[in-house]
């Protein structure tokens, strides 16, 4: 669906490019040793430090595998909003996401369990705030990221106004 989507906004605005065809394929490339900080690295990116969090005694001053996840999904959700918006000829002016994601051990697995997402979605004065809603959980579902994930994720979403 985001494919068909991105694919339909990149036919409309001739100034950006389209989308790739598909597959697309991302190279990372992670530096360790046996204990300390690592380094995730990709061609054409900054260099990234990563440790375990707080929570898996890791020092918690560094990105670590839980909060790259929470982040992916986050930034995927806004990245495809804006694809669904324009097709969907609403506008917003802001996006905020405040996401949790809970780690806990089910069937002898510790896994995320579920993710939590409180978007706040700014809008122009006059906006129909139900229409967003449901573009803004369009857009939820047409993330690639959640789509890849088996844990369930809630949105919780509060829609305002431009200068409120």
């Amino acid at each position: 669906m985001i494919d068909t989507l991105r694919n339909r906004v990149a036919e409309e605005e001739e100034e950006e490019e389209p989308m790739k065809p598909l597959p697309h394929h991302y190279d990372v490339h992670l530096t360790g040793e046996a204990s300390g900080y690592a380094q995730l690295s990709a061609p054409g990116i900054p260099e990234l430090r990563t440790h375990s969090p707080a929570d898996y005694d890791g020092p918690g001053d560094a990105w670590s595998p839980e909060h790259l996840l929470m982040a992916a999904v986050e930034a995927c959700l806004l990245f495809t909003l804006r694809a669904v918006a324009k097709l969907s000829k609403i506008e917003f002016t802001a996006l905020e996401v405040n996401g949790v994601g809970t780690v806990n051990r089910e069937e002898g697995v510790t896994r995320f369990t579920e993710i939590v997402l409180r978007p706040r979605l700014t809008v122009p004065a006059g906006t129909d705030h139900e229409r967003a809603r449901r573009v803004l959980e369009k857009a939820e579902k047409a993330c690639l990221v959640s789509a890849s994930l088996s844990t369930p994720i809630r949105m919780e979403p509060e829609i305002v106004e431009t200068g409120r």
